[in-house]
């Protein structure tokens, strides 16, 4: 009797297919997921063509994009000048009329000011302190009473959740994709000190945002990286970091020195595993297992964070910049179902201008920032997805009224820590262009009608997502928490 051996010979497998088998199994998944992943992934690109190929109107959403600049926006430097105070107060730069009648903003924001019918300003947020990890604490949360036990040296299980964790407890997923997201880096102080408020504290670590970190850490360099990067004293440090969509498939023989210089699927993997791990009960782990496989085999992820290999037309309006990149790296996650996206411009304290204010705030921190933010107004404002998208952008604090200078480590002079007022840039989602709310006295230190505080600024967010002033999270404990703390910013809608 002859055998036929060729019916005996080891099975073919494709070099995609055993990457996407080794990511199976880091995700704790079976072999017997690989027919639903390819399925899952063959309907992915399906629905991806098909949605290119139809003229059908998009699904409405609620979302929310909240650009944070860390270090603190100097109000008399960029949306509140004050040209007729002393020159202590008003600063170097004039102010330029806006597209809307009476208002003026910094001249080195020429691109917003043709677009401020897109806009409106709150110029009266106001809190009480002066201290980077407290403030950062109060604006990534909402809240201005710190937590029982606050350290502002370290994160803790007792802080209050950010803003984005909230989010992505409480509304609801549009797909399979983590509902809330930071990007492109968390905030680590140059001396390696992790900021808290960031995470969701006692709401639990699982509930903590999806976390996108698509640059290296670098303790001295500032702002745009790579073209508009700067040290706030000028040390000479050579901005070495480069920004780096992270990889979602399983890259083949990637050895530790690779590890070390990229963002890997490894660290998202890791993860979602521990999700797994913690959300086992049967309610949950579908869930939990959907998202991290759509991480892997969803094209529109993949899309929203190639931002780096975007078209050329697109980089060029947005910047080939982290600042550019970051911001349409947000407006791609929104449309592929991220509801809340908070985008740090810059890492820690970047916009912290105690001196040399003048000439990094017009040379390396506005350009960036004015055509980033420009580009995803234009953007959001043709695709019909502004009135369903906010945009807020805020700091911890505002700057102080009089200039100083501090010889001993700056060459030139700039403006200090002040919680008492800050203005904040609010657009899309529901928001009228063109309004003011709030006025700030003659120097700009104080509120002088309606003051606003930071709950009322979280509650502006959450009501822009749709949720209602009845809705709560809950802490580790199962305990229920009031999610709004205040009213929304009135006058706004």
């Amino acid at each position: 009797m002859t055998v036929d051996r060729s019916s005996y010979s080891h099975p073919r497998f494709s070099r995609r297919f055993a990457v996407q088998a080794g990511g199976i199994s880091l995700l704790g998944l079976g072999m017997n997921h690989v027919a639903g992943l390819q399925a899952m992934a063959a309907e992915s690109v399906a629905a991806a063509k098909a949605k290119e190929s139809t003229a059908s109107p998009r699904s409405p959403f609620r979302a929310c994009i909240y650009i944070f600049l860390s270090g603190g926006l100097s109000q008399h430097d960029s949306f509140d000048p004050k040209p007729d105070a002393p020159a202590e107060v008003r600063g170097e730069f004039r102010p330029i009329s806006t597209q809307t009648p009476g208002v003026q903003i910094c001249e080195h924001l020429p691109g917003l000011a043709v677009r401020s019918h897109l806009w409106s300003l709150c110029r009266s947020l106001t809190h009480t302190s002066n201290d980077h990890s407290v403030s950062h604490h109060i604006m990534l949360t909402g809240r201005a009473d710190l937590p029982p036990g606050f350290n502002p040296n370290l994160p803790r299980p007792q802080d209050w959740p950010s803003i984005a964790a909230v989010a992505g407890a409480v509304t609801k997923p549009r797909n399979n994709l983590p509902p809330a997201a930071v990007l492109p880096e968390q905030l680590v102080h140059y001396s390696g000190r992790i900021i808290p408020g960031q995470f969701a504290g006692v709401m639990g670590n699982r509930r903590n945002p999806w976390f996108i970190e698509a640059s290296p850490f670098h303790a001295t360099s500032y702002g745009a990286f790579p073209a508009f990067a700067f040290d706030h004293q000028d040390r000479g440090d050579a901005d070495k970091r480069f920004f780096e969509a992270p990889s979602l498939t399983l890259p083949h023989g990637m050895s530790r020195p690779h590890l070390d210089r990229r963002v890997s699927l490894l660290e998202t993997l890791d993860s979602q595993r521990k999700l797994l791990d913690q959300e086992a009960q049967l309610q949950n782990f579908d869930r939990y297992r959907q998202s991290a496989i759509s991480l892997l085999v969803d094209p529109s992820v993949r899309e929203a964070l190639d931002v780096t290999n975007a078209p050329d037309l697109v980089q060029d309006r947005y910047g080939r910049n982290s600042f550019g990149w970051s911001l349409l790296m947000a407006r791609r996650l929104v449309e592929a179902g991220v509801n809340l996206v908070q985008v740090n411009l810059g890492n820690d304290e970047t916009w912290d201008t105690h001196g040399n204010a003048f000439p990094h705030l017009r040379d390396r921190l506005y350009p960036p920032t004015d055509r980033a933010l420009s580009a995803l107004l234009d953007d959001l404002s043709e695709s019909g997805l502004l009135d369903q998208t906010l945009i807020v952008m805020a700091g911890e604090f505002g700057r102080t009224p009089k200039i100083s200078l501090l010889p001993s480590h700056y060459k030139a002079p700039g403006r200090d820590h002040w919680g008492a007022v800050q203005s904040i840039f609010l657009a899309g989602g529901g928001i009228q262009g063109g309004r003011v709310i709030g006025e700030t006295d003659a120097i700009g230190a104080y509120p002088v009608s309606d003051p606003q505080r930071p709950e009322n600024f979280a509650a502006t967010i959450y009501e822009s997502l749709g949720l209602p002033q009845t809705v709560s999270w809950s802490d580790e404990l199962g305990r229920p928490h009031h999610v709004f703390q205040g009213e929304p910013i009135p006058g706004l809608t």
